[in-house]
């Protein structure tokens, strides 16, 4: 059997990814609060850097799903009837295999579609699946799931994964549009699978983001140096102490970086000059964590009629497969 093609999509070119964080640190580092979209986190470092969280023992989030994955991905296959997997947020391509594996086993499985910012990383997984299941297509597409949603490829059945609590990570607001123009770009016999963390006692989901071996911290500041690399900026990296914190209203943690004192530094590509005091905060990313009927009614908003959910019982971690109302 010859081996099928991988193909690659660039939407988000070096130069692309460097003009928009040029805009987003610029935005982001002269208003109050200070913030930095996580999006900056996913270099290539970075990206290794959060594979790495995914196992360490205090990050429930991958392993609860996982296990969902494994005991319903036959169900999923079966209801979807899907013959391409499109992966939102794709990283290493994990969890994929079991998907694609169920896939296999109920349907003709064609095509692969992983969509990330991280074009290396991302040529690389995809590279090891189509060693993996050779007569798979995979059609990687380098870009941002909130902005190249219509440059994923059409046709056939498409099942559109979105894992690992992904979508915690949008403000109330920015989910709604979200969920609204990915239900625009589906077809009716497409479906949706989404992977959510669910509300529990804080003190866990906070030892989730601020583990004992400082690997999240490692990754929290990981954005200073792709910030100090692309853009010529002066962060003393090690002077930014990392901070997770428990949101009790909005119901989501929030990862900051904390300045351990005052401090200046000069961003030469943008022409910016900040200066910290000592306890000064950048905002790096929330992680919303959901109710069952909180989510349930968030995608019945955005068009979608839910399929099966598998994990509320539990009340660890969430998966929902639904379809665009028609």
């Amino acid at each position: 059997m010859s081996e099928a093609p991988l193909t690659v999509d660039v939407h988000l070119t070096p130069a692309d990814l460097r003009d928009a964080l040029k805009d987003d640190v610029a935005t982001g580092l002269r208003h109050r609060p200070r913030s930095i979209p996580p999006l900056w986190f996913y270099d290539e470092r970075g990206s290794r850097l959060f594979e790495e969280i995914t196992r360490l023992p205090e990050y429930y989030p991958t392993r609860a799903e996982r296990r969902l994955l494994a005991e319903a991905a036959g169900r999923i296959a079966a209801i979807a009837r899907a013959d391409t997997l499109v992966e939102l947020g794709a990283g290493a391509c994990d969890k994929t295999r079991l998907l694609l594996q169920a896939m296999h086993a109920q349907a003709p499985l064609r095509r692969y579609v992983p969509l990330d910012v991280s074009e290396e990383f991302l040529r690389a997984a995809a590279a090891g699946l189509v060693a993996e299941f050779g007569a798979l297509e995979v059609h990687a597409v380098i870009g941002d799931f909130q902005r190249h949603l219509d440059r994923i490829p059409f046709g056939g059945r498409r099942l559109i994964a979105f894992l690992g609590g992904t979508i915690g990570n949008l403000v109330p607001a920015q989910r709604a549009r979200f969920l609204f123009d990915l239900n625009c770009t589906m077809a009716g016999t497409d479906h949706l699978l989404l992977g959510a963390d669910l509300l529990k006692d804080p003190e866990r989901i906070l030892r989730a983001y601020d583990d004992a071996a400082g690997i999240t911290a490692a990754f929290n500041r990981n954005v200073l140096h792709v910030i100090n690399r692309e853009l010529g900026a002066s962060f003393d990296v090690e002077r930014f102490e990392h901070i997770a914190r428990w949101d009790d209203q909005q119901h989501w943690i929030e990862m900051r970086l904390r300045s351990t004192v005052d401090q200046t530094v000069i961003i030469e590509d943008l022409g910016m000059e900040i200066r910290f005091a000592e306890g000064e905060e950048i905002l790096t990313e929330i992680s919303a964590k959901f109710t069952f009927e909180q989510l349930q009614s968030e995608l019945e908003a955005a068009g979608f009629v839910v399929d099966e959910t598998w994990g509320a019982a539990e009340g660890e971690f969430l998966l929902t497969l639904a379809h665009p109302y028609c």
